[in-house]
Order: C-alpha cells, then sequence, then structure tokens
C-alpha cells in the first residue's frame, strides 16, 4: 500500500512537467511565426528546453518505479 502511494506521488511530477514542456512549444511556436528568421535559433533552444523538462518526467518514473519494486 505505502509503495502505492509513494509511486502515485511520484507519478504526479509528470504532469507539471507535460504542461511545461507544451508551454515552452507553444510558446516557441508563437516566436517563429511573429519573427521567422529567428526560426533556427528558437529550434534551437525548443529542443534543448523540451529535453531538460523532459528529464523531469523521466526522472519521476525512475523514482516510480523504484518505489513499487523496492
Amino acid at each position: 500500500m505505502t509503495n502505492a502511494l509513494c509511486a502515485a506521488i511520484a507519478i504526479m511530477a509528470v504532469m507539471p512537467s507535460a504542461i511545461g514542456e507544451a508551454w515552452v512549444v507553444c510558446h516557441a511556436i508563437d516566436g517563429m511565426s511573429r519573427n521567422p528568421e529567428m526560426y533556427s535559433k528558437l529550434r534551437t533552444s525548443m529542443i534543448l528546453g523540451c529535453a531538460l523538462v523532459e528529464t523531469t518526467a523521466i526522472y519521476a518514473l525512475l523514482i516510480a518505479i523504484l518505489c513499487i519494486f523496492m
């Protein structure tokens, strides 16, 4: 019971991560549509930002799996 609760709490960390990733992509696309000359710089920053935000979700998933099996 405690392991399942611990895993559920760890997985709840994924929700803000997904919202943050969507926010990053939304604003990058908005910037690209307003200033097409900045496309390559914005795309690079967007991919780097998404990768950093995604690591939070991966760490939360790893913690959830460890909570269940340990």
